[in-house]
Order: structure tokens, then sequence, then C-alpha cells
């Protein structure tokens, strides 16, 4: 006959067990996630900032009469990822930094003690969150294209025919900016686990998104304005956008993207590095 099992080594292998599955934590970060205020607020801001941005964009661009549009209508309708990705970061770092203000991140980590499982927990909520917004407003953004830019004079006769998902370059752009949202929701989440205090961790953030753009825009060497934005998380993954003009791009469209996911890549690996060196 076996032994009976003391009831503390009974608890203690219930919490150890159960909750440190990784489907046990993700569970429990997404009750976390959904009850933290104000991210549902930042998610609806995300979908009504992207779609917005997007549809104010089209309205202020025309296509005269007798006059050559060579503008990428895919990429115009979806101008307005470049705002939304604000809220999705802010989403990201407050996943973590959340945590570590009010203390709960010890809590976390007694009921998961096996820290890359809490991350990677952390990571596929988030990154879920994003892809579920990220959705809704690319669908947005691409509706409201379709129904202002024909009064813009982007018609089909003029070569620009309605925007739909049916045209595999368009389906590209609009899959790809969806995964775009995705990456920087996963960048921030890696920057806020590294940095751990929410007002530095979104100024990495939104240094490390915006920055880079604004440097190349002053640079004179064109080589190195080439280089930089080859280089830049947002430059480079928003160039998934493009259907027109590829050869002139400074990565094609996936490579670009895949810039940014090393980006988010490397963010996780060095916030789970520290988070597993670190004290709670």
């Amino acid at each position: 006959m076996s032994s009976p099992v003391p009831a503390g080594q009974a608890r203690r292998s219930a919490v150890a067990g159960q909750p440190g599955r990784l489907s046990g934590a993700v569970h429990a970060e997404w009750t976390k996630l959904r009850t933290l205020p104000g991210t549902s607020w930042l998610l609806a801001a995300t979908i009504a900032a992207t779609a917005a941005a997007s549809a104010a964009a089209a309205a202020a661009t025309s296509c005269l009469p007798d006059v050559a549009c060579p503008a990428d209508i895919t990429r115009l309708s979806l101008a307005g990822i470049d705002l939304g990705q604000a809220m999705v970061a802010l989403v990201g770092v407050l996943a973590v930094s959340s945590e570590y203000s009010t203390g709960m991140i010890a809590a976390t980590l007694t009921a998961v003690p096996r820290r890359p499982a809490v991350l990677a927990a952390k990571a596929i909520v988030v990154s879920g969150l994003a892809l579920a917004a990220g959705i809704i407003a690319v669908a947005g953004s691409l509706l409201a294209a379709r129904l202002l830019l024909p009064a813009r004079g982007f018609t089909a006769a003029r070569g620009y025919p309605p925007l739909s998902l049916a045209d595999g370059p368009v389906l590209r752009a609009a899959a790809g900016s969806v995964l775009y949202l995705a990456l920087i929701a996963l960048l921030s989440l890696g920057v806020g686990t590294l940095v751990r205090d929410a007002a530095a961790a979104i100024g990495v953030v939104l240094g490390l998104l915006y920055l880079f753009p604004v440097i190349a825009s002053v640079l004179t060497d064109p080589t190195w304005r080439r280089h930089l934005e080859q280089i830049a998380p947002m430059t480079a993954g928003l160039d998934i956008q493009a259907t027109t003009g590829l050869s002139n791009l400074p990565l094609s469209p996936w490579v670009g993207l895949g810039v940014l996911a090393a980006w988010a890549a490397a963010a996780l690996l060095a916030g789970g590095l520290m988070l597993q060196l670190r004290d709670a």
C-alpha cells in the first residue's frame, strides 16, 4: 500500500501543477487583462482611431481630372494603422507593467512558478486581442476607403477598381496590417517586461516606432536613409501595405514584416531573460 501524501504537499503540488499549465496561465492572464481598467477602451480606441484616420486620409486625397494619380490606394486606405498602433502598444505595455505597479506580479509568479509560461500566456492573450481589434479596424478602414475614394476621383474608369479582398495584393496588405498590430503588441509586451515601468516602457516603444522615420526624413545621404528604413520597425513593417512600386521599397513587403517580427522576438527574449533573472 502506498503511503498517503501529506495534505500540505498535496496543496503545493496543486498550486504548482494546475495553475502552472499554459492553458491555466492563459485563462488567468485573459481574466486579468479583460478586467484591467482601460483595456476595453484602448481596444475600442484602436478600432475607432484606425478607421477614422484611414477615412480622413482617403477623404483628403483627390485624383483630379487629366492629372496622373500614382497613388497606392490600398496603402492610403490603411494609413490609420500609423495611429492605431499607439493604442495597441499601450495594451501590450500595460499587460505586464500594471502588475508591477500594483505588486500583483508576485502573486502571479507564485501561482505560476515557470516564468516563461507567464510571459508566453501574456503574449498569447495580448496578441489575440490585437488580432481581433486589428481585423475590425482594417475592415472598417477598407470599407470607409471603398465608399470615399470613388467620389475623390479614384474610379474604375481611371484604373482604380473598388478595393476588394479578392484582390491578392489588397488581401496581403490587409492581413499584413493585422499581423503588424499583433507584432506591435508583442514588441510592447517585451519592452514592458524588460523596463517594468509603464511610462518608461511606453516612451521606449513609441520612440522605436516614430523616431526612426523622423531621423530618416532629415538624413541627406540616400544610402544611410535606406539602411535606416530597412531596420526601423515601423517603416519596415508597414511595407507590407504596399501594392504598387514594390521595386522601390527598402525591403519587400514580407521581409519588412519579418524585420518587425525580429524586433518583437528580441524584445520578448530580453524581457523573458530579465523576468527569469530578476526578483518580482
